[in-house]
């Protein structure tokens, strides 16, 4: 019996529930990094950091797969398929005995996670168009948002009542309830007619395609830089916080109000995109973010790198305002040129942007001593390069002109 569409409702409650497992498999790890460190023998205590890395790197691994696969054999068994992996994972990291199986767990929930968040995408592409689709994808985003804000508060709130084992329980029980909600509720979007049969060839002059359009390759690696700088503050953050500033459980309550700051910059830039266009909105979040972060390298190495909290949140949340304005707009200026092949090239995009932020974060994370002077270093050093590249993508044109196109 064929499966009746969903309603509005229903279909964004769905679309978002998919879609935040993700960010929710990643901060809600925060609080528990240190005990599972611990637990599991960690020597170093930078080690633990790598559980948060591992995570993204699946993801990197898994995005660029997905989209093809769910265009020659349908969304709904690539989808499912996504799920058993990160089933999977969550089981290996529930029972892992060793750090190293645990890395091996969050590698495979992030290969998995990446199918229902990346073809999530396709399904609301499936079923609408223009603005409709416009306001599908704000309702999702708006969720989607506040994830981050709840997300170290859940885990955290495990904690006080079981081992941080029972926060990968907790994963796996959503994720089998949003995978049975969408197995039963959803039916398939993509008919055989139209599905294209896969071919590796498909990634490849994707991937050719990129590095022939000098904005698509600029904008892809600024977005690598930009979110390497995030992930190496996701990687430090439980340190910074919890240890160097000794918040101890109030660490979710601080990340929520900066994690407020990158929801504000989305609404923001949702609100601006089409009187100034993506290129001028970019441009000045660009340079915002290269003021701020080599401003604040000499304020935090005049401290010896231990600014006052309230000094330091007020940096972060306006280096994350700036940081949230360019996600709104880095992607999509990738994607611009790659119109005719829109879900391949989005996942190479993707893909390709992931790969280069993880190593970044990593390197940021682990050279955590004790002060913020790393990731503030960080910071620095990656929005200055990002800054550059978009301005050698952008070749002779300004990129802090208003625009006079639609961006």
């Amino acid at each position: 019996m064929k499966q009746k569409a969903l309603g509005f409702t229903e279909f964004v409650a769905l679309m978002a529930s998919m879609m935040a497992l993700a960010a929710l498999s990643t901060d809600a790890m925060l609080p528990a990094l240190r005990n599972i460190g611990e637990d599991l023998g960690v020597v170093r205590e930078n080690s633990s950091q790598l559980i948060v890395s591992f995570l993204f790197l699946g993801m990197a691994v898994g995005q660029i797969a997905y989209g093809p696969v769910s265009d020659s054999v349908g969304r709904k068994p690539t989808i499912y398929a996504g799920y058993v992996l990160y089933i999977a994972g969550c089981l290996l990291s529930i029972f892992a005995p060793t750090f190293s199986i645990m890395l091996a767990g969050r590698l495979l929930q992030g290969v998995g996670i990446a199918g229902p968040r990346s073809v999530t995408m396709a399904l609301v592409r499936d079923q609408f168009e223009g603005r409709a689709m416009a306001r599908v994808m704000s309702f999702v985003m708006s969720v989607f948002i506040l994830v981050p804000v709840i997300a170290p508060s859940f885990g955290q709130a495990i904690l006080l009542m079981a081992s941080w084992r029972a926060i990968f329980g907790a994963l796996l029980a959503l994720a089998l309830i949003t995978a049975l909600w969408f197995a039963i509720r959803h039916p398939e979007t993509l008919p055989v007619e139209r599905r294209i049969p896969f071919s590796g060839g498909r990634i490849w002059n994707a991937i050719r395609e990129i590095f022939a359009h000098r904005p698509s390759l600029g904008y892809t690696l600024a977005a690598g830089l930009v979110t390497g700088a995030f992930s190496g503050y996701l990687n430090s953050a439980q340190q910074i916080f919890q240890e160097q500033y000794g918040l101890g459980t109030k660490f979710p309550l601080y990340f929520a109000v900066i994690a407020l700051a990158l929801g504000g910059a989305s609404f923001t830039n949702g609100r601006l995109v089409m009187r100034f266009g993506m290129r001028a909105l970019s441009g000045w979040s660009a340079q915002a973010l290269v003021v701020l972060s080599v401003g604040f390298v000499g304020i935090a190495f005049a401290m010896g790198g231990q600014p006052s909290l309230t000094l330091f949140m007020t940096y972060l949340m306006a280096s994350f305002f700036a940081i949230g304005i360019l996600f709104g707009n880095l992607n999509a200026l990738a994607m611009e040129p790659l119109g005719h092949i829109a879900g391949v090239g989005a996942a190479v995009v993707g893909s390709l942007s992931t790969f280069i932020s993880v190593p970044l974060g990593i390197v940021i994370g682990q050279a955590y001593d004790g002060t913020v002077l790393p990731l503030v270093a960080g910071f620095a050093v990656l929005s200055v390069l990002s800054f550059g590249i978009m301005k050698w993508a952008e070749g002779k044109r300004a990129l802090v002109k208003v625009e006079t196109s639609h961006g």
